[in-house]
């Protein structure tokens, strides 16, 4: 049987990958450290919870408008105007089954077949196949770790060309969590409007910010910039909320519109007990998130020092978000082994810990650790990958 070109060129999540593969060994009897997860290791909030035992009982289980019900769409825009200080309406609200979701239908309705997406590198895994799936043609612009993997506006000038449609800002970032700065946003901004492009603004982290570091939309930045600009965002990261699967879009109607005719012919809508989760999430005391927020913070000041310990291994200090991306190029080159890939694959097979390979995000160079988990796991996966790097260092 013969599959669809589209799907046929897609690559594999290697986050999905390794995941899989702790799992199968822990379900073996393994002692696995599990650094992979894309996702809080805490339960959602009980007044979350609360929210949609409620909405249960009251028989809220019916189909909703495709693009969200009306009381998420107003606890969105009250949720951007206070953050942010920006201005929606419904119609330029949707919601979607996940801010993942809400990327593919975005891609869905913008791009034709070769229109080019800038996209920066490293990138989180699903950007360049979500542009593929659109029949889109990804363009990479490799920032680098001197300038904490920040695209430079010459960088981003550089890459445009007459086909260029639209170009992904990550900020805070997965995989590296950096965070551009308002004057950063403001000089890519300019570049990006003086060819009128797209600007695809993923904050899903945005909640996940440490040290005295603030989140800066650059939607909030100018009036022509906001009409240019698409805003993804959700709940999953921010209240620990990534089963529910509730994400949105604010933007521009007629880009807002098509996304939702396309969910009414494809998903219908998102999860009507988890859209009345995502009104309770944005309901609670906000402050009772801060424990969550510090738990990653610490971790991340602890994981940092850890590795930094390690000879050979070097790490850009993340500003956001909960992964550390520390580049093992002299690790590897002083080992037996050919690439970073296969230094993964046997750290996980010799040391049962799993961590992911850069080449998934376009950076064959580093590797991508979670500190989503705890302090005792953190420390003693520092432990393993430190001794696994010394017995097969060559030096």
């Amino acid at each position: 049987m013969e599959l669809a070109d589209r799907v046929q060129a897609l690559t594999p999540s290697t986050t999905l990958a390794i995941t899989s593969k702790a799992k199968a060994l822990k379900e073996e009897g393994h002692d696995v450290i599990g650094l992979g997860a894309g996702e809080p290791d805490f339960n959602t909030p009980e007044d979350i919870l609360n929210v949609a035992k409620k909405a249960m009982d009251e028989g809220k289980t019916t189909y909703t408008p495709a693009g969200g019900i009306p009381a998420l769409k107003q606890a969105i825009i009250k949720k951007l105007q206070e953050d942010q200080g920006l201005q929606y309406n419904e119609k330029e609200i949707i919601v979607t089954t996940g801010a993942k979701h809400a990327l593919y239908n975005l891609f869905q309705v913008l791009l034709n077949r070769g229109d080019e997406v800038v996209i920066p590198v490293p990138y989180w895994v699903s950007y360049p196949e979500q542009v593929k799936l659109a029949e889109g043609q990804p363009v990479y612009v490799k920032a680098s770790e001197e300038n904490d993997f920040k695209m430079t506006p010459e960088q981003l000038e550089n890459s445009i060309t007459d086909y260029t449609k639209a170009v992904i800002l990550n900020s805070p970032s997965n995989p590296t969590g950096t965070l551009y700065t308002q004057e950063e946003l403001k000089a890519l901004g300019e570049v990006a409007l003086k060819h009128d492009l797209i600007i695809v603004s993923d904050e899903i982290y945005e909640k996940l910010i440490y040290g005295s570091e603030e989140h800066v939309s650059i939607a909030q930045l100018s009036d022509e910039l906001k009409e240019n600009t698409v805003v993804i965002n959700g709940v999953s990261k921010s209240h620990a909320m990534t089963g529910w699967r509730i994400g949105y879009a604010a933007g521009n109607q007629q880009i807002i519109q098509a996304m939702s005719n396309l969910s009414s012919h494809s998903t219908s809508n998102p999860t009507t007990i988890s859209q009345f989760a995502a009104i309770g999430a944005y309901s609670m005391d906000q402050h009772k998130l801060n424990e969550m927020k510090d738990a990653f913070e610490e971790r991340l000041n602890k994981l940092y020092e850890w590795m930094s310990e390690i000879p050979g291994i070097s790490c850009v200090k993340p500003k956001g978000a909960f992964y550390l991306f520390p580049n093992i190029s002299e690790v590897v080159a002083n080992s037996p082994f050919d690439s970073t890939d296969e230094w993964v694959k046997q750290l996980l097979e010799e040391e049962k810990v799993a961590v992911v390979p850069g080449s998934g995000f376009g950076s064959p160079e580093n590797i991508r650790l979670s500190y989503a988990t705890s302090l005792e796991n953190l420390e003693e996966a520092s432990k393993r990958i430190a001794r696994f790097v010394k017995k097969h260092s060559s030096n």
